[in-house]
């Protein structure tokens, strides 16, 4: 369902996000609104009411915007979903992916929040299930390639250019042992991100499409991987931030500043790219400290509040 502030300034057009109840997905929906988009926000069906609430504040904030749950796995929810939002808010210029699948993570009613189970995760391409494969797959690569299709037709029809913006990671600048079908994902995410510059940009104004690639940034979703180390969290994310060249870590408004860049006027002439935004620094542009490998078990995490809405 769509809304409209009682106010609106003139709008700079309209963007969608993806994965946006939570975390970097909502940070970047926050951030476009505040840069004067109406903005579409998706999530699964499960965040239907994060979405809800989110919506009212991007209204709050004086910018239109609409929840639309949808599973991006999936063709003709993908196609409807860019419907929907052409039909209630007049287009589409922006599109915003954040992506990541949590098929080895449970999410389960715990005492003081939320608690995320790694049931058994992979820390060699040896132990991975085809099933298990075809799933991270599924969101990560036919997630994004649904999204960027269904996007592009839309931009295409209007005849005014657009701005398509994935997912990708420093697992998809770095190949890792301990994530092999995570990072062969994200891999994937930067080739499709390349194939689709060179075709879209040929359409009407120029689509422009490129990929931001987050190191380590602490979310709910981000917090089991802290587990393969057999490290407690503040522990591991004290030691990521100690390998940064300023010695911080990046939060979820850190990256939705760079979507806000890849989504401006200025970023007209950047295209093809899968932009790191990372301050570990290292030759080939992956982690400078890795997750360190694990045995395959079963480990239970609970994420500090800082990314609990």
């Amino acid at each position: 369902m769509s809304s409209s502030p009682t106010q609106n300034s003139e709008s700079k057009g309209i963007a969608l996000i993806t994965g946006a109840a939570q975390g970097i997905g909502r940070a970047i929906a926050l951030r476009l609104a505040a840069d004067g988009f109406d903005v579409a926000v998706n999530d699964v069906l499960s965040k239907a009411a994060e979405l809800e609430k989110l919506k009212e504040e991007i209204i709050s904030a004086g910018r239109r915007s609409a929840a639309l749950p949808a599973d991006v796995s999936v063709d003709a929810e993908v196609r409807s979903m860019v419907e929907t939002v052409v039909t209630d808010l007049g287009g589409l210029d922006v599109v915003s992916f954040y992506l990541l699948p949590v098929r080895r993570f449970t999410q389960k009613s715990a005492d003081g929040g939320e608690c995320w189970d790694m049931q058994g995760f992979r820390a060699s391409l040896l132990e991975v299930e085809p099933d298990e494969w075809d799933q991270t797959f599924a969101i990560n690569v036919r997630g994004v390639f649904l999204c960027y299709k269904y996007a592009a037709k839309q931009m295409i029809a209007q005849g005014r250019g657009g701005r398509i913006i994935g997912a990708c990671s420093g697992a998809g600048k770095q190949g890792y042992s301990e994530i092999p079908d995570y990072s062969s994902s994200k891999f994937a995410v930067r080739g499709l991100t390349q194939a689709a510059a060179k075709e879209f940009g040929k359409h009407c104004n120029g689509i422009t499409v490129n990929a931001y690639a987050p190191g380590s940034v602490f979310t709910a979703l981000s917090a089991p991987f802290a587990a393969m180390t057999n490290m407690p969290q503040d522990e591991f994310w004290a030691m990521q931030a100690k390998a940064a060249a300023t010695g911080v870590n990046p939060t979820c408004e850190n990256i939705a500043s760079v979507v806000s860049f890849l989504a401006s006027k200025e970023a007209t002439f950047i295209t093809g790219q899968s932009l790191m935004v990372n301050v570990q620094i290292s030759a080939d542009g992956g982690r400078a400290v890795p997750f360190g490998v694990v045995g395959v078990g079963t480990v239970a995490v609970k994420p500090c509040n800082c990314d609990v809405d």
